[in-house]
């Protein structure tokens, strides 16, 4: 369910301006046991200079941390479908909602990216033969494979859920990165029954429609104009995608105009000097929020107030087009774009818009994909590394279903790359939309051995900053929405 997130941000507001506000020590030991999650590891890389970014996961996830079914009660205040076997097989824990937020550590504004949930992209760090595919699938195909081995081993029960979900923060982790090209220093996750009892607790939220709304599906069925609505209805306010002009991208806007009118509510209403509220809102922020283990929310807290003071700014990724592969509905997206959007703007280097024509794809070597398909253990290894070496970005390496011969194939903005690596095997390449762009995919077949392998067009070392890209402000992601106040939305 896509915004269930927006209550991981209101929950770690809620831990952060504690300190604000005066009562961060009375509840030290609440705050401590929140970071129960090790998917971030000490020799995980991190921001400069202070400035902090953190990942905000929402789970499409009929289940608590335990992996036991949520109360039929409470599936039904959601209205959030089927509650039979909805968990069950690849896939079923979607991270329907990502949100990568930047605070910076000079008192500057804090900057929100909300990813889109169907973008097609590589996964890193992911377990099984599914190596590329909707972003938000990233985390329930690991979190299904990784069972799998953990089940032959004779783990059960709720250390089978913890190690699975661990494996599958990991994964989606380690996707975003490299699609953003920035560290993630730290994570919270939430799930369905987590945004219900966090909004239930802060007595519902006020929000602002720009037009009336019925749907179904999500429940939603709210007026124009400003209103106050109950945990139940703002779970429907942030779920509905049916009926609306820009679909998940629209109910994205939602995400984003939720969360400042949270913060907004936060600041204004006295909930931080109120014992009882706050000791309410650590509670359902104990039993249903994850974050890990190394976020001093404490030493955070100062840097923090950029968030409870309004600001913070909200943008939405960009998409290039709409596609279809495998038979599901896709985003694609250029990853050098989307690289350059992000590292610009939390280095406060941003770009003026590219001239017309111009792809961020062209303007940075190609990422290439190995992928083994011929059987020879260790061949994509040794490809990928010399690949690396000449100048060439390293992407996914893994196996692919055996095939008789070898195929080169890349997305957008990749074609020249893919020439010359296709040269190097004796065939052709072959423009390919699967593919994501700017990448090289090499599909090894059983005959395939260590070629001479071209040097990349623009060589380079090391990884490369993304050329610097201007944030869109038209189109279905639409422009900013900011926060500090209860902004009207679709």
């Amino acid at each position: 369910m896509a915004g269930v997130v927006a209550y991981a941000l209101t929950c770690s507001l809620s831990a952060l301006v504690l300190v604000v506000s005066g009562f961060g020590y009375f509840f030290y030991d609440n705050l401590r046991s929140l970071g129960s999650s090790h998917a971030i590891d000490g020799s995980a890389p991190k921001s400069k200079d202070g400035a902090v970014n953190i990942l905000l996961i929402g789970l499409d996830s009929r289940k608590d941390q335990n992996g036991n079914d949520l109360p039929v009660a409470i599936l039904d205040q959601l209205h959030a479908g089927s509650k039979q076997g909805v968990d069950n097989g690849v896939g079923g824990y979607n991270t329907n909602t990502l949100i990568l937020l930047h605070v910076p550590n000079d008192g500057s504004k804090a900057t929100a990216f909300s990813i889109p949930r169907d973008d097609y992209v590589t996964y890193y760090q992911a377990l099984g033969p599914q190596q590329h595919g909707k972003i938000k699938e990233a985390y329930g195909v690991t979190k299904y494979y990784r069972e799998l081995q953990l089940s032959k081993q004779g783990v059960h029960g709720s250390a089978l859920e913890h190690q699975g979900r661990e494996a599958a923060r990991k994964a989606t982790i380690a996707t975003v990165q490299d699609l953003t090209g920035v560290p993630v220093d730290h994570f919270a996750e939430i799930n369905l029954a987590g945004f219900y009892d966090l909004a239930t607790a802060l007595g519902g939220v006020e929000v602002c429609l720009k037009h009336a709304v019925k749907d179904s599906y999500s429940g939603a069925d709210f007026p124009a104009g400003r209103q106050h609505l109950n945990g139940s209805q703002a779970l429907a306010f942030v779920r509905q995608r049916h009926g609306l002009d820009n679909g998940d991208l629209d109910r994205t806007h939602r995400q984003q105009a939720f969360l400042s009118s949270v913060t907004h509510q936060l600041r204004t209403q006295g909930v931080f000097g109120d014992l009882g509220k706050m000791q309410g809102l650590l509670n359902v922020a104990k039993k249903d929020v994850v974050i890990d283990a190394g976020w001093d929310v404490l030493g955070f807290a100062q840097q923090a107030q950029n968030l409870t003071g309004g600001k913070i700014e909200f943008h939405t990724l960009p998409i290039e087009r709409y596609g279809l592969i495998h038979g599901q509905d896709v985003n694609i997206i250029d990853p050098a774009k989307v690289k350059g959007i992000v590292q610009s703007t939390f280095s406060g280097k941003r770009s003026t818009a590219p001239s017309p024509g111009t792809s961020a794809a062209s303007a940075a070597p190609s990422t290439v994909d190995v992928l083994n398909g011929g059987g020879r253990a260790g061949l994509a290894v040794r490809i990928a590394d010399r690949l690396a070496g000449q100048g060439y970005l390293k992407g996914n390496v893994g196996n692919t279903r055996v095939r008789s011969r070898t195929a080169v194939r890349y997305g957008t903005g990749a074609n020249a790359a893919a020439r010359q690596v296709a040269r190097a095997f004796g065939v052709t390449a072959t423009a390919d939309p699967t593919v994501s762009a700017g990448h090289v995919e090499i599909d090894l077949g059983r005959n395939a051995a260590m070629p001479n392998l071209p040097t990349a067009t623009k060589p380079t070392g090391t990884k490369p900053t993304a050329q610097p890209q201007a944030i869109p402000t038209s189109g279905a992601q639409g422009g900013a929405v900011e926060g500090g106040g209860i902004p009207c939305v679709n």
